[in-house]
């Protein structure tokens, strides 16, 4: 078959670089959010679709399409532009009932798309000719080979509207939004361009990619400003939440049950007054860094350094299965790691301990501050607590409340005697964790 490439080519090949361009900046700027990394992926296998179907001949009536792995590209460009929607739904509450059947709209979508590729790949001639050929030869309408792929498609594009337009009825994290609405205008531009005339196909398809590029563009500066906010953060865990949860959900207050872990240094005070502060220093970064590894391998969050205490949450912002349990076995840790820590650091003159203290219960957690500092934060009785059972552990104790005890199941702990504990009106019941 003889192959020239007349100027009929360059409409497909300007489309094919503007999607390209499009899903390039998403990867490149914004990689890390699951959101971005789904949207570019689909304008990236949608331009190597448009790009290699190139007009054989001078009528630019033929396309270029008999590859079997070309129909899979616009199966995934379907299929990633649908997860993409979905991963949006993660940033809303699931109390938004409609939100729930906007995910089977979507499943239904992917498997339609899915379908299509499948086709595609078994008959790349009958795609070529009687679908894709439907552009010129409106008889091809009449044609099975024709609804074998465009039923699918028309699934696949109906369910991710309506999921989309539910979506933004449960009012998703804005910068989302942006993209969303961009995406309801532009995608049925570069839909109703693939089933057109091939010069007035190309611009209507570039035209719903310029529309959504302008959503891009709102979008990216919100993750910019986003990023700055961010930098505000000790915890990578408050930065995963907003970027996977939405900005919303984080600044939102909510009450959850966690599991709190307080530890500190017995005897720093007498030895940061001994010792040079370069000394201190170097002892207080190892004992962070130990502490922070243990922190990092149970899922917590380190909330506060404060000298040498350390307050870390087991279950927020991110939740841990079995939190209670979770909370103990890192206390159990942190106190071994903090005894080599103390054992290196002690000297004849002055020994250095560590005293751990964990408590469970219903905590309010959210971001507060002000427009200079922000913080992520836990109010509750059960932080309370376990600030106090640290600061009573004597030196390689931990001290437990009895919320997390039954939580957790976890057995060999020892019941001690009742302890008044400053801020509680009665007697607190505690246990111990045996070395």
């Amino acid at each position: 078959m003889n192959l020239d490439f007349p100027v009929e080519w360059l409409p497909s090949q300007l489309v094919a670089l503007v999607a390209l361009g499009i899903g390039g900046a998403f990867l490149g700027a914004d990689r890390r959010a699951p959101t971005s990394r789904a949207l570019g992926t689909a304008f990236i296998a949608f331009g190597f679709s448009m790009g290699l179907s190139l007009p054989l001949g001078g009528e630019g009536g033929a396309v270029l399409t008999g590859g079997r792995w070309l129909g899979f590209a616009d199966a995934v460009a379907l299929i990633a532009a649908l997860e993409w929607v979905r991963r949006v739904r993660k940033t809303i509450d699931i109390e938004h009932l409609h939100v729930g059947f906007s995910t089977v709209l979507l499943r239904i979508g992917q498997i339609a798309a899915l379908g299509m590729g499948v086709a595609g790949a078994i008959a790349p001639e009958m795609r070529r000719d009687e679908f894709l050929g439907a552009v010129n030869d409106l008889a091809a309408l009449s044609r099975p080979g024709f609804w074998v792929f465009a039923a699918p498609l028309t699934v696949a594009i109906v369910a991710g509207a309506v999921a989309t337009a539910l979506l933004l009825l449960a009012r998703p994290d804005r910068s989302e939004r942006i993209r969303l609405i961009a995406g309801l205008t532009g995608f049925p531009l570069i839909v109703v361009g693939l089933v057109v005339p091939a010069k007035l196909g190309a611009l209507m398809m570039v035209t719903g990619e310029m529309v959504f590029l302008v959503g891009a563009m709102q979008y990216l500066v919100l993750q910019g400003q986003r990023g700055q906010f961010l930098a505000r953060f000790l915890s990578p865990q408050v930065e995963k939440l907003v970027r996977d949860r939405g900005l919303r959900h984080a600044v939102q207050h909510r009450s959850l049950e966690i599991t709190v872990t307080s530890c500190d240094l017995r005897g720093f005070t007498a030895f940061a007054q001994a010792h040079p502060s370069s000394s201190v220093i170097k002892t207080l970064r190892e004992y962070y860094n130990a502490v922070g590894k243990v922190v990092a391998e149970y899922g917590g969050t380190v909330k506060d350094y404060a000298g040498d205490g350390i307050l870390i949450l087991v279950g927020a912002p991110l939740p841990v299965p079995s939190h209670s349990r979770s909370g103990l076995e890192m206390a159990r840790r942190i106190r071994e790691v903090g005894i080599e820590v103390t054992e290196r650091w002690s000297t004849a003159a002055h020994r250095l301990g560590i005293g751990v203290g964990v408590a469970s219960g219903t905590v309010t957690v959210g971001i507060i501050g002000s427009a200079s500092r922000w913080e992520y934060t836990a109010v509750g009785p059960a932080v309370n607590l376990a600030s106090r059972l640290c600061e009573m552990a004597a030196d390689r104790e931990v001290l437990i409340d009895e919320r997390t005890v039954e939580l957790s199941g976890m057995g060999g702990l020892v019941r001690e005697e009742p302890r008044a504990v400053k801020g509680f009106a009665d007697p607190v019941p505690v246990w111990s964790m045996p070395l």
